[in-house]
């Protein structure tokens, strides 16, 4: 944000270099073994009606019959008989048949039921009752382990392993995907693994109740997720992790703390291109995220082509960010959204970390009821969360009805995904295009608005924006926002900012403090529904506030030593207060054309304050509040006309340096000798004539 600020945005900035780290360190959304790099060899898996085959099935005759009662005639008929062979041919559970797998492009159907795998859910004896992993998991303490060791102790943290098996397609023959129920009942990490397993193929069934992921496909070149439900899961109904050739299809999440989706570490094949992408490592289309945290997340989901899907009724309806550590193919990049529906997500469940609910044992919260405990602090009310991400497309969605923000686009600096070169710190939230999208209208044309269609923190080298022409009441917090061209493309005079907006990047950090693990929830940061700052509480105001009393009263009491006889001194002061005020108003409305009109006045104050102390002799603080003066009126003018070209860092940045100067400045000058301008000393030396006498 672009605010008329002080000494408290340069504490915060200050703060951020201890801020920062926290975040990188205490926030690992996803802790797993160092992956290799797939050599995209592979290929999409299609479905397939032949092939070597085995059953599953469970063996009471009345709870089969109960699930397939309503089905349609021929596919009850069809059940029945795979009912039948199953029984004297088949397997009880999901992982005997996946270990009785030898083939290539075998095909596992699983008949109607509940899947429990309980021999999956034995205590675990031997070499693996003792497995250390390579490290343990920075918040929930569990082992990453080695791929080795997940096949030698599948169980350990899997009720289904499935690794190194080549085209296994696992089918449900219900009628719907919750025909087929696969139940880690909150004992397990994950409810079904796939792990280097290229070409894997999951078709209607559901996953759910795990402490972490239902599906998780890694480390694979080639899956399919296809009719598929992931529901109740501590953190991700479908992930999937340093993968290639990837489809999600018309699959469901929901009741996840996280996300229902998110292919994160997605092959980074096109890193090194710039605007032109030949293909998408993973494709999620026709697909439902809601009432999760987020519907879609991407630490580093490179290159994933996301259309045509819904989010709605979720906190936040889409992230893909650099904003964790040790995730591969970061910077995130390249990826595009098309055609979503994003919509309405305000779904507020801090109020579960706030009453204990979520430090229950897992099988007592509540999340078939839905309950949702967060382990990702994102705001309520909120379209899309883009953090760091490089080169990505949002184009021709629906995005309405979000009560915080439609697009939030911010920088995140290289240390907090642990880079530490200096080009690292930069090198996130370029390039990235917004085309066309329809802001604050429903598909069926109905107004819904967002409560600010566009939140950027001014960073970033040719980002863009244009909007659909349906869209109700286009906002900014920041007002004019940087135009594509008529090819869809940045323009040549567009925003090349390697610094964002100070406050813009202390709300960030703020916000970004959260951790379910040990109960905190920054009060400053406005971001936590019921739970959330409000007005003067939240950083950016009390910050803006601060630092404007701070430099009214500097100003103020420079006036009093220095210019209490000059008229131009009173005009100064009243104009440096009044746009101080206004930049604060604007702050707490986030009112980006009352910002413009804040900083327009200051600007005028600042002018006039540099003029009256050079006249009266403290000519270097005149040229500090001239300086001033400059990046008031250049921020004016970024804000409420055009955003200016060609500069590093947002004119606020600029400004805010000069003030952090210029407050001690004028503090020292009001206790030195009050020197007075040549001009005045001289005419107070003339001599004076008498006075002429006076008549009786």
């Amino acid at each position: 944000m672009r605010r008329i600020t002080l000494a408290g945005s340069a504490l915060a900035l200050a703060l951020l270099a201890l801020a920062g780290p926290l975040a990188g360190t205490s926030a690992y959304a996803h802790d797993e073994r160092p992956t290799r790099t797939l050599d995209g060899s592979g290929s999409v898996p299609t479905y397939r009606t032949d092939g070597p085959t085995l059953l599953v099935c469970k063996s009471n005759k009345a709870d089969f019959d109960r699930r397939i009662a309503g089905f349609p005639a021929d596919l009850k008929a069809t059940n029945e008989a795979l009912w039948a062979d199953c029984q004297r041919s088949g397997y009880r559970h999901l992982q005997s048949a996946v270990d009785a797998v030898t083939l290539p492009g075998t095909n596992i159907k699983m008949l109607p039921g509940l899947y429990q795998e309980e021999p999956s859910l034995e205590p675990v004896t031997g070499p693996c009752a003792a497995l250390n992993g390579i490290r343990k998991s920075a918040l929930y303490q569990y082992d990453v382990l080695t791929l080795q060791q997940q096949i030698a102790c599948p169980h350990n943290q899997n009720l289904v392993g499935i690794f190194n098996k080549k085209n296994l397609q696992i089918e449900g023959t219900g009628a719907a995907p919750t025909d087929v129920i696969v139940d880690a009942q909150y004992k397990k990490l994950n409810t079904i693994r796939a792990d280097n397993s290229d070409g894997v193929y999951l078709k209607n069934l559901t996953a759910e109740r795990s402490q972490f992921n239902a599906f998780y496909i890694m480390e694979t070149d080639g899956f399919v997720v296809d009719h598929a439900v992931g529901r109740w899961n501590d953190e991700y109904g479908f992930l999937t992790f340093a993968v290639d050739h990837g489809l999600y299809t018309e699959v469901e999440g929901y009741g996840n703390g996280d996300s229902a989706f998110y292919p994160g570490a997605a092959s980074n094949i096109n890193k090194d291109r710039g605007y032109d992408v030949p293909r998408y490592a993973v494709e999620i289309r026709n697909s439902y995220g809601h009432h999760n945290m987020l519907g879609y997340s991407g630490t580093a989901g490179d290159s994933v082509w996301v259309h045509d899907n819904v989010f709605t009724h979720n906190s936040t309806g889409i992230s893909t960010d650099s904003a964790f550590p040790d995730h591969p193919g970061m910077p995130q990049n390249h990826s595009t959204f098309e055609r979503n529906i994003i919509a309405d997500n305000n779904s507020d469940y801090y109020r579960y970390a706030k009453d204990g609910t979520c430090h229950k044992p897992y099988e007592e919260r509540g999340y078939e009821n839905g309950v949702v405990c967060p382990v990702v602090g994102v705001p309520v009310g909120n379209g899309v969360i883009n953090p760091g991400g490089n080169y990505n497309i949002w184009r021709d969605n629906h995005i309405y009805g979000n009560q915080r923000y439609g697009f939030v686009t911010s920088w995140v600096p290289g240390f907090v995904r642990n880079d530490t070169g200096l080009a690292e710190q930069f090198d996130t939230s370029h390039h990235n295009r917004y085309l066309n999208n329809h802001m604050g209208i429903s598909e069926k044309g109905a107004a819904s608005p967002n409560g600010v269609d566009y939140w950027w923190d001014g960073q970033g080298v040719d980002n863009c924006w244009t909007t659909a022409t349906d869209s109700v009441d286009v906002s900014s917090n920041i007002g004019i926002l940087p135009e594509c061209g008529d090819d869809e493309l940045p323009t040549p005079w567009g925003t090349k900012r390697y610094l964002g907006e100070p406050l813009g990047v202390a709300k960030m950090y703020t916000c970004a403090q959260y951790s379910l693990q040990s109960d905190k929830m920054p009060v400053d940061c406005d971001w936590w529904g019921a739970y959330g700052a409000r007005d003067f509480e939240r950083v950016e105001v009390r910050v803006a506030l601060g630092g404007a009393v701070i430099l009214a009263a500097s100003v103020l009491l420079t006036w009093v030593r220095r210019l209490r006889r000059s008229p131009l001194g009173a005009f100064a002061v009243l104009a440096t207060v009044a746009g101080l005020a206004v930049g604060v108003f604007g702050t707490l409305k986030y009112g980006a054309r009352l910002d413009a009109l804040g900083l327009g006045l200051a600007g005028i104050g600042w002018l006039s304050l540099g003029l009256g102390l050079r006249r009266v002799g403290r000519t270097k603080l005149g040229v500090l509040s001239l300086l001033i003066a400059v990046f008031s009126v250049l921020g004016a003018i970024d804000h409420g006309v055009v955003p200016i070209p060609f500069i590093p860092a947002a004119p606020s940045l600029f400004r805010l340096v000069l003030e952090i100067i210029w407050v001690p400045s004028a503090l020292v000058s009001l206790f030195l000798h009050n020197r007075r301008a040549p001009a005045e000393t001289a005419e107070e030396q003339a001599p004076q004539k008498p006075a002429p006498a006076r008549q009786a």
